[in-house]
């Protein structure tokens, strides 16, 4: 293991956070110069880190992991996944993702990320980021962790794809491609995060606040272009909203304590994304259920 790469990883010479945030040609640079270093770096903190830092399927709430195990092994019984996700908005779906009970783990093991003075990217255009990282290899300064990379992979080859053609049948074509990052909001240092779409096919936005980690505002606000609709959502531990990104919201300012999450996108190759009001094709559960690599195009939206 590389541990020099980790201490040179600390000891790197680094832009500063608006440099970063204005996208400078120096911090392209910067990322692009040091990117095995700091691939390396990860690979080690990992190995020296003990294994509470271990992350897998047990993190899953018992009967989505159950219902996604089942129709991975007979596609037939996919309508079990389905009926876990709640339509809590015109086209937004609402489930329990995480067992709220093992967030802790996922938490501590972010917490530690953020704790190993290795440089990771902001989620540029997200004003809610002060403790947030990207966590795709296609972007600059990633999370590049192994454990966490085969975790991430998982997710969304695993959970996210095949679930997102389930509620979403007109993303099969258009989610190739994967892309995700992380956001803390800390009350008094952040505000809120106006109107907005998404450059994805569909997003899945997941709470990993923890129980009794209360917070205050910071709900997300959904508008329906059809019937001028507006309803505020808020998240309980370890659930998730599920959308295309072409549904228009809003993040609310918080106002007391904190809220992290996870933010992932599906789209297709160089971001494609469905054509609007398209009408999906019948989609046999045997093409949703099938992992089919495909290459990283290397393009980022942000």
């Amino acid at each position: 293991m590389d541990y020099k790469a980790l201490e040179n990883a600390r000891a790197v010479a680094r832009p500063s956070r608006d440099a970063m945030l204005q996208r400078d040609i120096s911090v392209h640079h910067f990322w692009g110069q040091n990117r095995d270093m700091f691939q390396d770096a990860w690979a080690a903190w990992e190995q020296s880190e003990n294994s509470d830092l271990k992350l897998d399927a047990s993190l899953y709430d018992p009967k989505l992991r159950a219902a996604v195990e089942q129709a991975w092994a007979d596609p037939t019984k996919e309508t079990v996944v389905k009926d876990l996700w709640k339509e809590v908005f015109p086209g937004v779906y609402e489930a329990q993702f995480f067992d709220p009970e093992k967030l802790s783990v996922l938490r501590d093991y972010m917490a530690k990320v953020a704790d190993a003075d290795i440089p990771l990217r902001p989620p540029y255009g997200i004003s809610l980021n002060r403790g947030g990282a990207m966590l795709d290899p296609r972007s600059e300064g990633y999370l590049a962790a192994p454990n966490f990379q085969d975790f991430y992979r998982d997710l969304m080859d695993s959970y996210m794809r095949p679930i997102s053609r389930l509620l979403f049948p007109d993303v099969m074509g258009y989610d190739s491609q994967t892309f995700g990052f992380s956001i803390q909001w800390q009350a008094d240092a952040d505000t809120s995060l106006r109107a907005h779409t998404d450059a994805s096919s569909v997003t899945l936005n997941i709470n990993l606040n923890l129980p009794g980690e209360d917070f205050a505002g910071s709900g997300v606000r959904f508008f329906d272009r059809a019937t001028k609709q507006i309803s505020e959502l808020t998240f309980a531990p370890g659930t998730a909203l599920i959308h295309h990104g072409s549904v228009p919201h809003e993040s609310m300012p918080i106002t007391e304590g904190e809220r992290s999450n996870f933010v992932l996108w599906l789209y297709g190759d160089q971001g494609q994304v469905p054509p609007h009001g398209a009408k999906p094709d019948q989609i046999d559960p045997q093409e949703r259920w099938v992992r089919a690599p495909t290459e990283n195009d290397g393009f980022a939206p942000f």
